[in-house]
C-alpha cells in the first residue's frame, strides 16, 4: 500500500464468479483493501453490523442490484439508513436501468457497469469516497432516458444553484465548488442540498443524470 488510509471495500454479489473477480481486481489496486465479501443483501448488513461493533465499518460497499433475497436496492437503502457515513457503489448490468434509478433514490452514490475496467473501478471507488459523482457514459445515456422529471422544473433554481449544479455533474467535490465559487466549503454544501431540495431528488447522482439530461453537461 503507498497510501496511509487506503480504501476498504465490502464488495457484495450472489455470483461468486463475479464477486471473485470484483475482489481481484480491487485487490489489485494501490491503495484499495477488500475488507469484507457478502452473497446477498442481509449478509451484507450482517457483516456491516459486526464491523461496526468492531469499529471497522469499510469505506464503500459495491452493492449487486439483482440477488436472492434481500437485492440491492432494499440493501443500499437499508445500509444508508443505518450507518449514512458509508458509500454505496452499484454494480449494474446493461439492462438495469429501473434498478439503478431505485438504488440512486436511495442513497447511492454512483454506479459501475460488472464489465467495467480495473481504472473505471478505481475511479469510482475514489469519487465516491470524496463525495464527488462518477457517471459511465453509456450507463448515463441509458439512465437519462428513463429519468422520471422531478416535480419541478431547473426553472426554481438560481443562477448560483445552477452553476452549483453543473459542478456537481462535472464530479466536483464540495471543496472543489467552493475553490471554484470563492465560497467557503460549508456554503457550498448548503447549496448543494438547497438545490437538491428545490428539485425534489435525493443524491448527487441524480442531480448530475438531470444535468446531462438537460443539456447542461455532457456525460463523461
Amino acid at each position: 500500500m503507498t497510501g496511509p488510509h487506503p480504501i476498504r471495500v465490502l464488495v457484495v454479489d450472489d455470483h461468486s464468479v463475479v464477486r471473485r473477480g470484483v475482489v481481484a481486481y480491487l485487490e489489485a489496486l494501490a491503495d484499495v483493501e477488500v475488507a469484507d465479501e457478502a452473497a446477498d443483501g442481509q449478509e451484507a448488513l450482517d457483516r456491516l453490523a459486526r464491523a461496526s461493533a468492531h469499529g471497522e465499518l469499510p469505506d464503500v460497499v459495491l452493492m449487486d442490484l439483482q440477488m436472492p433475497g434481500m437485492d440491492g436496492v432494499t440493501a443500499t437503502a437499508e445500509v444508508l439508513r443505518r450507518w449514512p457515513q458509508l458509500k454505496v457503489v452499484i454494480l449494474t448490468s446493461f439492462g438495469e436501468t429501473e434498478r439503478v434509478h431505485a438504488a440512486l433514490e436511495g442513497g447511492a452514490s454512483g454506479y459501475l457497469l460488472k464489465d467495467a475496467g480495473p481504472a473505471e473501478v478505481d475511479a469510482a471507488l475514489r469519487a465516491a469516497v470524496r463525495d464527488e459523482v462518477f457517471l459511465d457514459a453509456a450507463v448515463t445515456r441509458r439512465l437519462t432516458q428513463e429519468l422520471r422529471a422531478p416535480r419541478t422544473g431547473l426553472g426554481v433554481l438560481t443562477a448560483r444553484e445552477k452553476e452549483v449544479l453543473i459542478l456537481v455533474a462535472e464530479g466536483r467535490s464540495n471543496k472543489d465548488i467552493a475553490e471554484h465559487l470563492v465560497i467557503s466549503e460549508r456554503t457550498a454544501r448548503t447549496h448543494v442540498s438547497h438545490l437538491l431540495a428545490k428539485i425534489g431528488l435525493t443524491s448527487r447522482t441524480q442531480a448530475a443524470l438531470l444535468a446531462v439530461k438537460e443539456g447542461l453537461v455532457q456525460p463523461r
